[in-house]
Parts: structure tokens; sequence; C-alpha cells
């Protein structure tokens, strides 16, 4: 099904009106039918009435994959509306099996394998809801999957029914109370109230982005320092405005900052690492110079031998230079400024840690 709202609304009507067994649609009867229904669902102000075009091509789209629907054109004999007593040929549609719908279509083996891979899947994730649910349907289904194929890293320090019920917090709309401790204060129980918005995966560990209910500041919460999540179904849930998801384009890993610009970070990478730069970016921002403008860098910076060229745009954040500084001597930091001096800071303070003892 496609990510396009407006076009799934469509595909129901039009699903709807191919299967009505008594009525003889043209495609400008299509077209107008679905344009009324549209202006009830959406209201005047968001309504977009579609062409015959739309229509041409929804009928098209729904004959493919993964529909295949088998959908007649026939010709009828329709009453003139300027002469009664005149008939018109017109050309209808509509689905040869009357029975059939786009929205209950029975599962072929590989759509069966498929689905029994992704409950194979979020099983691996305990407390998730209605996981019982889900194996009576695979087994009134037939499912059968002998083996794991894809498997997910986990942290054994987390609490894995967190994330079950974390998932139900933020499936079901539901504020709740977390108790939480630091590194800092192991002993200490923290709590706070939140609205649950994402559970994000990074390095092996699980995160809660959520907004504190007093302020609306949006915060995370790694799941191995959650102790306890408390529901509170009489508080109001607010819906966060926007796409949180958008959010997180702009940085490396889960630390958000409004008050910190996006920056274009350039960096050198060595022979032994460029490889693997280029095949796992450090951000999906990331560029890779060749030709004119690497020839223009290796101008710039004739010290550096070898190796390759790229930039990110990205947030400074703590995982961002924890990144860059994992790749040692491999990887060096051209600019900015404040990108470069952070990484020299944490590079020389490592340095007089070691410095005593070396020999």
């Amino acid at each position: 099904m496609p990510a396009n709202k407006n076009a799934e609304t469509r595909y129901k009507i039009l699903d709807k009106l191919l299967a009505r067994r008594y009525a003889n649609y043209t495609m400008e009867d299509l077209r107008r039918l679905v344009n009324e229904e549209l202006l009830e669902i959406k209201g005047e102000k968001d309504f977009k009435p579609v062409s015959i075009r739309s229509i041409q091509y929804d009928l098209s789209y729904i004959q493919g994959e993964p529909f295949m629907a088998d959908i007649e054109k026939y010709p009828f004999d329709d009453v003139s509306q300027n002469n009664p007593n005149k008939t018109v040929k017109k050309t209808c549609y509509r689905y040869r099996d009357r029975s059939f719908s786009i929205y209950q279509q029975k599962m072929n083996d590989d759509e069966k394998q498929i689905l029994g891979e992704a409950m194979k899947l979020l099983g691996q994730f305990d407390g998730l809801p209605n996981m019982d649910g889900l194996e009576k349907l695979r087994a009134g289904l037939n499912i059968k999957s002998d083996r794991q194929i894809i498997s997910f890293s986990k942290n054994p320090l987390e609490n894995s029914n967190l994330l079950g019920e974390l998932f139900t917090a933020i499936s079901q709309k539901q504020v709740i109370e977390i108790h939480y401790h630091t590194f800092a204060a192991p002993e200490e129980d923290r709590h706070t109230v939140l609205i649950p918005y994402l559970l994000r995966e990074y390095n092996r560990r699980w995160y809660l982005i959520a907004t504190a209910e007093d302020t609306g500041k949006i915060l995370n919460f790694a799941l191995d320092r959650i102790d306890r999540v408390v529901p509170l179904p009489d508080r109001r849930y607010v819906e966060y405005k926007g796409n949180l998801n958008e959010r997180f384009e702009d940085i490396v890993g889960v630390t958000l900052y409004d008050d910190r610009p996006v920056q274009t970070i350039l960096f050198w990478v060595s022979d032994r690492s460029k490889d693997y730069v280029a095949t796992k970016p450090i951000h999906d921002s990331q560029k890779h110079y060749r030709n004119e403008k690497e020839a223009e860098l290796r101008r710039q910076y004739p010290t550096l031998e070898g190796g390759a060229f790229f930039s990110i745009d990205c947030i400074e954040n703590y995982e961002l230079i924890r990144e860059l500084i994992s790749f040692r001597e491999d990887l060096m930091v051209l600019s900015p400024d404040n990108i470069r001096d952070t990484v020299i800071e944490r590079i020389t303070a490592m340095y007089e840690i070691y410095k005593p003892w070396r020999k």
C-alpha cells in the first residue's frame, strides 16, 4: 500500500465502486463518485478534486502488484439524457469477480513466509503486547518458520520487558511516570512524568524519546537506566507537533540540542579506513569527494597523503565527537574549527591520562 494517504483513500473508494454488482460506472462516473466521497471525507477546506487521468492511474495501479485486480472493461447501452428514446453506448468498469476486494486477499506461500519471519522478528523483543494473539494467527494460518534469519544484538543489562511496556504506552498514547537512576548516583531513585513518543536504538542501546510533561522539553532516557514505568491513564496525552523522526536526521545518536546549528564537517580518512567509512557512513548526509573537488582539497591539505575526503551535515553532540574519535589516527577533522578543537581537546585529555604509563 502506498504511503500517500490520499491515494489510499481513493483506492478504498474505487474498490467499493468496482465491486457493486448492479452498477455500471464509466470512467467519468468513477471520477465523479470518488470526488463526492472525498469531499464528504475531507470537507471543502482540504478537498482537492481528482481528474480522469488520476482515476486511470489508480485503476492501473491496483491491477498491478501487489493487488493484481482483474478489472474488466465492458460495453453498456444507456439511455440518453437528452433523448429518452435513444441509447448511448458507454464503456464501463468493474471487477470481473464481484466478490473480489483488494483488501480481502488470500495470502500465498511467499507472503505467509514473510509474515512468519516478521512475527519471529517481533518475538525477539520480550514484553511486546498482543504476542499471544500473533501466535494464534500464525497457528491459524499454518505459518511455519523453523529458523531465524535476522538477529538483533541485545544489551544484556537492559530490562527487556521495558521495551514492551513503553511500546504499549506509546501505541496507546498514554502518559507515564518513569523511575530511573543515573550512573553518577545509581542508588538514588529519580522520577519524572513524560509523554512518550518514540523508541530508538543506537549502538546496542535502546532509548525512550519523550517530552517532559511540565516543561515540554524533549528528553531521552536509556532503557538500561529506567527501573520502573507507571502508566498514568488520567493524564492528558499531547501529540508531538511535527515529525519527530525528522529531528534525528541532523544528528548522530540520540542527543538533541535545540540551540545548536547544523554544520558541514569536513574530514579526511586514511587508506586503511576509507572503504569502511564509504560503505558504513557516519551519517546519512555523508558525501565522498572525488574528481575536481578532491583535487582542490589535496591542494589545500598537501600533507595528507592518500586516503579520501568526506563531509557530513550534523549538529554537534557527544555521540558525534565519540564517533569521530573512534577512528583514532585514521580520521582527521579538517573543519569547522569548533568541531576540530573539541576533538583535539578529547584526544589531549586521553593522552594526559595515559602519559604516566608511557615508557
